[in-house]
């Protein structure tokens, strides 16, 4: 059973999502939550998430694929399956060189983990993955549902569209800021975006669409800010998040800046927007 996904969804660290909040999000449109900071193999953050709700659809965004193995995920997919039929999507990643002891290949080692999937009966519609370069995304074409490209804009979008085809799932997130001082949003945007610069992997992908190795030394340009999370009104951030629906991202994942202010107040206020 493939998921069908409405236009926006909110990206929020797996620590920091509650019951009530989907609930709320779910009542103001949006029709996916997605779990960031590698939640654990058990799963067991989604089970609530889905408990609250109705039609609301939750991802992982992602699992870890060297901290969190494909046993027993794969059983915690089956558990949600049943529980939930057809409102989880499971989203797999490499995670980062920098970050992992045991970090190999990031291409083989998501290839094995879907070895593994496969024989545990996770069917491919309903898995993604964290695809940013060429091969990855050649990878989430033919063995997932579709990729999940992260710190990337409608640039990148656009290039993952031709490169997926059209029938893949491309979910692109976003970071947003809802303030209308520039200056202030600005800081606000790279104080969570300049520390994935010192990461080779999320560098590699910006200089391939377009940034200069200047945008990408730590701590980010303007340019590269600005475009990275996006900030001003309602409408200018609405606009931000349409132009990678229009690039051809089937659906966008809002990431809340700042994170430990709460994602309601911004939520509100691009609900129907986009």
């Amino acid at each position: 059973m493939a998921i069908a996904l409405g236009r926006t969804g909110i990206w929020v660290r797996h620590s920091s999502i509650d019951p009530e909040t989907a609930q709320e999000l779910e009542g103001l449109g949006y029709s996916a939550i997605w779990l960031g900071a590698s939640p654990a193999a058990d799963l067991r953050v989604v089970d609530p998430l889905l408990a609250a709700t109705d039609r609301l659809v939750v991802g992982t965004s992602i699992v870890n694929v060297w901290s969190a193995p494909a046993a027993p995920v794969a059983e915690s997919f089956h558990r949600l399956e049943a529980a939930y039929p057809g409102r989880f999507l499971l989203g797999i990643g490499a995670g980062h060189r920098e970050s992992n002891a045991d970090y190999r290949k990031p291409y083989e080692a998501v290839a094995d983990y879907l070895d593994d999937l496969d024989r545990a009966g996770v069917p491919a519609e309903r898995r993604a993955l964290a695809a940013l370069g060429p091969r990855m995304l050649e990878l989430a074409r033919l063995r997932s549902a579709g990729a999940l490209p992260y710190l990337t804009t409608p640039d990148h979008t656009r290039g993952a569209r031709e490169r997926l085809g059209a029938q893949a799932l491309l979910v692109a997130e976003q970071k947003v800021v809802l303030d209308e001082d520039p200056d202030r949003a600005r800081g606000i945007g790279r104080a969570r975006v300049a520390p994935y610069l010192r990461l080779s992997n999320y560098a590699a992908s910006l200089r391939r669409i377009g940034f200069d190795p200047g945008d990408v030394t730590h701590p980010g340009s303007d340019r590269l800010v600005d475009a990275l999370a996006v900030h001003g009104d309602a409408t200018a951030v609405a606009a931000g998040l349409r132009a990678h629906l229009d690039a051809g991202a089937d659906h966008v994942a809002v990431q809340v800046l700042p994170m430990d202010g709460g994602i309601l107040p911004t939520a509100r206020a691009l609900a129907g927007l986009v």
